[in-house]
C-alpha cells in the first residue's frame, strides 16, 4: 500500500507504453502517485505530464540500453527521424550496435512504417 509522506494529496498519472506481442501492440497502464502541488509545477507550462513520464521512461531505457531505438519509436508513436531527434534534443547519443542488430533494427522500422505510415 502506497503510504503519504506528512499528510500530502496525491494525485495518479497514468501512463502506458506499448509492447509488441507476436505483432499486435498491448498497453499496459502504470500509476504514478504525485503530490498535487508537484503535479501543478509538472503541468504549468501547459505539458501533459503523463506525456513527459512516458518520455522519460523511454530516454532513461535508451540509455541503459534496456531499449532499443525501435522500441523508443513504438512507445513513443514517433517515426525513426522523429525517435532520432527527440534523443538528439535530449541529449542521448544513439547506441553503437553491431551490424546484426542494426539490421534487425531496420527490419523492424521497414515492417513498422509498411503497417503503420506515419
Amino acid at each position: 500500500m502506497f503510504q503519504q509522506p506528512f499528510g500530502a494529496v496525491s494525485h495518479p498519472w497514468r501512463l502506458g507504453h506499448l509492447q509488441q506481442a507476436h505483432g499486435k501492440l498491448n498497453l499496459m497502464e502504470v500509476t504514478l502517485h504525485i503530490p498535487d502541488e508537484i503535479a501543478k509545477r509538472l503541468s504549468a507550462g501547459g505539458g501533459d505530464v503523463s506525456r513527459r513520464a512516458l518520455e522519460a521512461i523511454a530516454l532513461e531505457g535508451y540509455r541503459d540500453q534496456t531499449l532499443t531505438l525501435f522500441q523508443v519509436s513504438e512507445m513513443l508513436s514517433l517515426s525513426r527521424v522523429e525517435t532520432e531527434d527527440f534523443l538528439g534534443r535530449h541529449h542521448v547519443p544513439l547506441a553503437a550496435i553491431g551490424e546484426a542488430d542494426l539490421d534487425r533494427e531496420a527490419a523492424l522500422f521497414e515492417a513498422a512504417s509498411r503497417h503503420n505510415p506515419r
